[in-house]
């Protein structure tokens, strides 16, 4: 992460931006800089490009115009009308408006794309980006309108036409003239020169704005889906032999795997509950089970939710680690098109293209809903009496013919499970357009928008199977025998929902739990107990 000396402040570079960076300037506000040298850069690149238009050199979509009217050159006297122009036509977004901390997270990628230093805007325009940023000026941008090809031209058109003082911002989350915001702050709109309302548009910068907070989140839902498991081992008394380091770190080493058995064997660890196989061997020897079986051989053919957690949600930690390298390489990246090198020919390339954003977005699409199965099927043992290790059908702790329990409470959970596989991949649904000029396109945005999507929608198939584990405790009478994460993570849902002693309206228990997840907060419970997770 870059920040400032002040340990607050993030530097925007055009180098060094990360995703949790980007999620402390979009949901924290954290104040923002521009680093001296990446202004200097800008310069440098400006006075570049302006020896070029003086030579008379026709230069795409600066000195002529866009996509078929190449032809047409546009005199120097029409600079600040192109630019303009090309602005207030891509404003075309329709839909829902993006959320205050996702367009803040849009225009910080925007902001060190441009920083990098090859795109020739001027300084002013970095400065007045942060200058944004810092004082809470937030684009309204829609979420409709991309293809993520010539970038995100839509989106980011809605961010390039406020620095004009046209469109609008969100105040208080609510669309307002951008022209009232920007005087009340006595800011004089600017004037976009050659190349800079071109350069503000052309870019990847909302699909990895959004994608980087989808990532960044979906790792806290990973960890905190390790937690649940966790309680939900200890309240069926499983086994933690299948963590075992040596058949990760030595066997088989993906790193995904081997971060999700090390979590696994962290939240276990000081449990009377979950045992290995030779503690479980010996309380055999004592007590059989079933027809002369021992609970080790019947454990050794559990369910794959309990015992092959390290292998599937370690493949859903390996799918963000690829995509949060994608996202960082991305936001520090000059993504739009022409670039201008010192010595070199100019760049015309098609760096705005989504397609490597629009891949890793999906795959974590594809990652998030196997998660969310995952935990509505363990949520499904834990309900059924025939797999839950003795608790009642449906966990009730009432009379059972008088209560259904959580028997309407996992219906949410496998509804969504069924809508997260109706959500499919994006990248792969190209549509031309732009005369056919734009004849493959990444639809990245709409990618990014599914995983988000995808991880909403777990927060609460999670919630689900929380409560359930939670209850589980309680009807076994175990909680004094749970690992100090366990502990802590029961103590905090208790803290919000209490045990389920008869049939009660369940949406609102459902939805509290869902947004204590969503804010972390069983990570902050294992924390408090001395739990440190990968």
């Amino acid at each position: 992460m870059s920040v400032d000396s002040d340990g607050a402040t993030v530097r925007f570079d055009g180098e060094n931006l990360d995703i949790p960076a980007v999620r402390r300037v979009a949901e924290d506000s954290a104040p923002v800089t521009v680093a001296p040298e990446a202004l200097a850069k800008a310069a440098d690149s400006r006075r570049l490009f302006e020896d070029i238009v003086r030579s008379g050199e026709p230069v795409y979509g600066v000195t002529t115009g866009y996509g078929e009217m190449i032809y047409m050159l546009v005199p120097t006297s029409k600079e600040v009308e192109l630019q303009t122009n090309l602005v207030r036509s891509h404003s075309a977004g329709v839909g829902p408006l993006f959320a205050e901390d996702e367009a803040r997270a849009v225009v910080a990628a925007r902001l060190n794309a441009l920083a990098r230093g090859y795109s020739a805007v001027r300084p002013e325009l970095l400065e007045r980006l942060a200058l944004y940023l810092n004082l809470g000026i937030v684009p309204a941008i829609p979420e409709i309108g991309s293809l993520g090809a010539s970038g995100d031209l839509a989106p980011l058109a809605h961010v390039a036409t406020t620095l004009i003082g046209e469109g609008y911002v969100l105040r208080d989350g609510v669309r307002t003239e951008t022209g009232t915001v920007l005087r009340e702050h006595g800011i004089e709109p600017l004037q976009l020169r050659f190349k800079e309302g071109l350069a503000l548009i052309n870019g990847t910068s909302a699909m990895t704005g959004v994608g980087s907070l989808v990532v960044g989140r979906a790792f806290e839902q990973v960890r905190q889906a390790e937690i649940v498991t966790a309680l939900v081992l200890e309240a069926l008394q499983g086994s933690t032999s299948p963590f075992q380091a040596e058949g990760h770190d030595l066997a088989r080493p993906h790193q995904g795997q081997m971060d999700t058995a090390a979590n696994m064997r962290a939240l276990l660890s000081g449990s009377g509950l979950a045992l290995d196989h030779s503690e479980l061997r010996r309380q055999a020897q004592e007590q059989k089970t079933g027809e002369g079986v021992d609970r080790t051989e019947v454990y050794l053919q559990k369910a794959y939710t309990l015992r092959a957690i390290p292998q599937v949600v370690g493949a859903v930690r390996d799918t963000l680690y690829h995509a949060r390298q994608k996202l960082e390489i991305e936001l520090n990246s000059s993504n739009d098109n022409p670039l201008f090198f010192e010595g070199k020919e100019i760049f015309h390339g098609a760096n705005f293209h989504g397609q490597p954003i629009a891949f890793a977005m999906d795959y974590v699409t594809i990652a998030l809903t196997q998660l969310g199965v995952f935990s509505e099927r363990r949520t499904n043992r834990l309900l059924n009496r025939h797999l839950s290790d003795g608790l009642p059908e449906f966990l009730v702790q009432g009379d059972p013919g008088l209560n259904s329990g959580f028997a309407g409470a996992q219906y949410p959970a496998t509804a969504l499970v069924a809508e997260n596989r109706t959500i499919g991949p994006a990248s792969i649904q190209s549509v031309p357009s732009n005369g056919d000029n734009q004849d493959v396109v990444s639809m990245g945005l709409i990618a990014a928008r599914n995983a988000r999507r995808v991880l909403s929608n777990n927060t609460r198939i999670l919630a689900v199977e929380t409560l359930a584990a939670a209850q589980a405790v309680d009807l076994s009478g175990r909680y004094s025998r749970l690992s100090p994460a366990g502990k802590a993570a029961y103590d905090q849902i208790r803290s919000l929902v209490p045990t389920l002693d008869r049939d009660r309206f369940m949406s609102d228990d459902i939805e509290l739990i869902a947004a204590a997840l969503s804010r972390g907060e069983l990570l902050q419970a294992a924390a408090s107990s001395g739990t440190e997770l990968l």
